[in-house]
């Protein structure tokens, strides 16, 4: 077989970012679809998942080790992911959208280079941060994508460091994405639902005690991968809650 080109490898990066590592096997549907997609086999693209794996500090720290003999190349692309998680994303989402492509996400004719890279790179964001979560909002368990959002735990705007970080990511429905960006809500150390004082002025009300109170107090669904990062968690909390 000849050796992974860097395309296929930062297509196998994709999957690996999303996927835990109990399904990196070829018995997994998106590591076949991957396989079908750049002629290789299930077990060939399962394998470079776990060759990926020995490169993640975050599995080392786990007690996951992967395979050890991941090749060069890999290791000289992790090593761009983590200097630059956005130079790269741009290159996995024109692999995976070519320019143009699929109706609403075809480039405006006043759109800059620069908007169309951010918006490449929240398309990512938004991607990675929906399969972690398997498309379901954390909070509610709603499945219907059109009303799901990828929501910043710190926002976009204030760290471009964390930007495109899966674990600064909550998959949220519209209504709690609102109020989580509004300070409405926020999640505590267990990740645990809890509402602001703000909330608390509508608790009479019979609308937002189904939708919010009902739920207070409960743990998010929570991913076998990309799990909240509690630091961020703390700086929403410190910085967006509205607890006065």
């Amino acid at each position: 077989m000849a050796r992974w080109t860097r395309n296929e490898i930062l297509l196998a990066l994709d999957l690996y970012i999303h996927t835990p590592f109990g399904r990196q096997h070829q018995g997994y549907r998106p590591i076949i679809e991957l396989a079908s997609r750049i002629g290789r086999t299930p077990s060939a693209v399962a394998m470079k998942l776990n060759n990926l794996t020995s490169l993640d500090p975050a599995e080392k720290v786990r007690g996951i080790k992967g395979l050890g003999n991941a090749s060069r190349l890999d290791s000289e692309i992790w090593k761009e992911y983590s200097r630059n998680p956005g130079a790269i994303a741009l290159e996995i989402e024109r692999l995976i959208k070519p320019r143009g492509e699929q109706g609403e996400e075809k480039e405006l004719p006043t759109e800059t280079e620069a908007v169309r890279k951010v918006r490449m790179q929240q398309n990512f964001f938004r991607r990675v941060v929906l399969n972690t979560y398997e498309s379901r909002c954390c909070v509610t368990g709603l499945p219907v994508p059109e009303l799901l959002r990828a929501s910043h735990i710190v926002p976009w705007s204030r760290s471009e460091k964390e930007r495109l970080n899966p674990r600064n990511g909550l998959c949220l429905a519209a209504t709690f994405d609102a109020a989580f960006d509004r300070g409405l809500i926020w999640f505590d150390n267990e990740f645990r639902l809890r509402l602001t004082t703000r909330l608390t002025e509508f608790a009479s009300d019979s609308a937002t005690k189904d939708i919010f109170f009902r739920r207070e107090g409960r743990q998010l669904r929570l991913p076998d991968k990309n799990l909240p990062d509690p630091e961020l968690l703390g700086w929403h909390r410190d910085h967006v809650a509205q607890l006065n």
